[in-house]
Parts: C-alpha cells; structure tokens; sequence
C-alpha cells in the first residue's frame, strides 16, 4: 500500500498536468488558427487506445469543445423527457460537472438534427454559446449565471440554416461578432457585457463558416464568408468594405477563410476554391485563381508558409500553394473516403495533428514536399464531426455519446 503522501502528490501533479500550458477557448484554439502553442508531444502516439484520463455522457452535438480556467465547455442536445440544448462546465481534471444551463428548442425537421454545431467562446469571466437555432447567450464562466440572452428568430427575424446555425462566435475587443441570419443582419456585433447590437451587415443569405479576424497591411479586417460574397468589413462599425461574389448549392459555405500575406482563400464542396489578393490597403480584392482543387466542406485549412493543406472532398488531404493554386501533392486519405469527409487539422509545433472522423488521433508532418504519417492511436470508439480541443497536453473530444479527456504525454519516446 502506497503512504498517503505519495497519493496526494500523484493526485496533485495529474491535476497540474491538465492545467499545464495554453487553453483552447475557442474555435480553432487561442488565436483561432487551429495552432497548438504548447504542444509538448512524444515522438509518437501509441497503436493501442491511449488510457483516459476521464470520460462522461453527454448528448448529441456537432460543436467543438472550449477548455480555460482548469474547465471544459461544451454544449449538447437532449431529447427526452422534452427537447432542450444544453451548456454544460466540467472540470478539467475530473470530467465533474460544475454547472449546467438548458432552454427549450425546436429543431423540427433539421436535417442531421442532432445537436449544437457551435463551439463556446471563453473570454475573461464570460463564457458564450450559439445554439443551433439560433439561442445566443452569455454566461458567467465560473458560476453559470446567465447574463444576458438573444433569440436571433425572435429579436432580429433572422433565418436558420437549412442545417442549423454553426457560427462560433467571436470577441473583438468589446464586441461579440456572430453570424445571425437577419434582415438586412446577416452579421451582427453586440456589446458583449450587454448583448446589445452595436452594429449589423449584410444582407445575404448565411451560410455555416465563423467571421475571422485578419491583421492586414493597413489594420485589422473582419472577413467573413456568406452563402452570397466573401465579404471584408470594418471590425469596428460593420462596414463593408470589399465584397467577392460567390454562391454555391445549398449554401453550404463552411469552412473558414484562411489568409497569408495578404491572399484570401476559401472553398467549398461543389465548385470548388478560390484565392484573391488585397492591395496594400486591404482593399480591391484580386482574383489569382478559381478551380475545383480545393472543394473544401467542414475542415478549415491549416496554412504555413504560403501552402495550404485542406480536406478535399474527392482527394483527401492536399497541399496547395495559395498564391498559385498549384497542386503540390493530393490523396492522403486521412479521414475515410465517403460523401461528407471530415477532419480536424491543428498544427502542433513543426508537426500537426489530424483527428478523423473515425475518433482517431494522426501525428503526421506537412510539407510541400509531402505527407508523412508518423503514428496513429484511436481516441474515441465511435465517430464525430466536432473539432476537439488541445490544452494542458491533453486532447478532449466528443461525439454524440461522451466527452474524453486523455494524455497525451505519457507515452515511451
């Protein structure tokens, strides 16, 4: 029997180990790049499942998982005995439940109805969720207490997706910029202390991608892409300042725009990919080119030195030069081969991470000289669409059943 000292210890450094390093408090992690800061991985993931560290129920979702303050933010939907989406706060540590929030919905006929598509957004002591139908909310972080609600159907007449809202929203400074879907407010900030609008734009229809912030050669960009345009807006008051037009069927534009050096680029699964190029004002966008090698869907590109690796619904992973559109390689199907291929791209230091709808883990370097797959270990034992989060060298995931938290750090280099 161990002496009761060496148990605290243990104890005491498995909760460090998950506190450890960068949060993910958001889509696409703490830049909203999909880049994990403080990876400290092994030289290579083990065959076999990994040990949890913890795992609990949880209901049927699509968003992404939130993890700041030693506490893990998630959001799912219930069924029975009635329908309700939930906000649900673990602890990072223990998988234990902190707080949860639930509210009434109708997802009616929803098309792939399960859940919440959305991640929560952690900011400071607030915590903000985006519901599938349109439920925006903001909560204390440590507490749950709602502070402020807006019902985006009710408050602003706006339109639901075919599929659901997926936006994740965003902070700017003291706004909070989401996709809404109303007249004449396709895009919408409110004050994000308040909930009360600052600005809308846009009259298009909305489609599934999150705005994203861009640090252009003249100052800061929101770029967001509609069911209509690419779209370049003044962050502080909304204005549009450039617009690109581009519909597709469906309206399924979902993936994020990524960026370097001033290139745009986006794509989506029926006509494929496009890049423009900014002047130095960030202004009179340039189409470089347009072409069916990036029909992208769910996965937003990781983007490194003016390549993109993006989840091509015909060729797997494929290496792009963003400038030209040049195929510099394609065909790694990381993810299985299917109508709807999904994966989640991170980079994780000089290599990248790769989590498949199957629930497995990919070590894998990128280059544009080629893919080189160094290991791979299964994380959940059924598949999922939602992006997980990475912090505290840990990866959590989810799918429709449970949440998991498992180390990734203990493995023999």
């Amino acid at each position: 029997m161990r002496p009761i000292w060496f148990v605290l210890f243990v104890a005491v450094c498995s909760k460090a180990a998950v506190l450890h390093g960068d949060d993910w408090p958001q889509w696409r992690g703490p830049g909203r790049d999909s880049v994990w800061r403080t990876a400290n991985l092994p030289d290579r993931l083990p065959a076999d499942r990994p040990a949890q560290r913890w795992k609990q129920s949880i209901g049927g979702g699509y968003g992404g998982i939130a993890v700041a303050g030693g506490r893990v933010y998630v959001m799912d939907r219930q069924k029975e005995p009635r329908e309700i989406e939930r906000v649900l706060c673990l602890d990072a540590a223990t998988g234990n439940r902190i707080w949860d929030h639930e509210y009434a919905v109708n997802y009616d006929k929803m098309d792939y109805g399960n859940g919440p598509r959305s991640t929560p957004t952690v900011y400071a002591d607030r915590v903000y969720t985006f519901g599938a139908v349109g439920h925006l909310r903001c909560f204390d972080a440590t507490t749950g207490k709602l502070i402020w609600d807006r019902n985006a159907v009710r408050d602003l007449n706006a339109r639901i997706p075919t599929w659901g809202h997926a936006c994740s929203p965003l902070v700017d400074g003291d706004r909070l910029v989401v996709q809404i879907g109303g007249k004449n407010a396709c895009l919408v900030a409110f004050d994000r202390a308040t909930g009360k609008e600052v600005w809308k734009a846009l009259p298009d229809r909305p489609g599934y991608s999150s705005p994203v912030l861009v640090d252009g050669k003249a100052g800061r960009l929101l770029v967001y892409w509609t069911a209509e345009h690419l779209n370049g807006l003044d962050p502080a008051t909304g204005k549009v300042r450039w617009q690109v037009p581009h519909t597709t069927e469906y309206d399924v534009t979902i993936s994020d725009p990524v960026c370097h050096d001033g290139v745009l680029l986006v794509g989506d699964y029926w006509t494929g990919g496009f890049a423009v190029k900014l002047d130095v004002r960030d202004e009179n966008p340039k189409k470089l080119w347009q072409g069916r090698q990036a029909s992208l869907l769910m996965s937003t590109p990781l983007i490194r030195a003016g390549h993109v690796y993006a989840l091509d619904k015909d060729k797997g992973l494929t290496c792009i030069e963003i400038a030209t559109g040049k195929v510099k390689w394609d065909g790694e199907f990381v993810t299985p081969r299917g109508r709807n291929p999904q994966a989640s791209l991170v980079w994780a230091g000089e290599r990248a991470l790769i989590f498949n709808e199957l629930g497995e883990l990919i070590l894998a370097r990128l280059s544009p000289e080629g893919f080189q797959e160094i290991s791979k270990t299964p994380i959940l034992e059924n598949g999922t669409w939602a992006n997980p989060a990475y912090a505290g060298n840990c990866i959590f995931a989810r799918n429709d059943k449970e949440i998991v938290c498992v180390p990734l750090l203990k493995f023999t280099k």
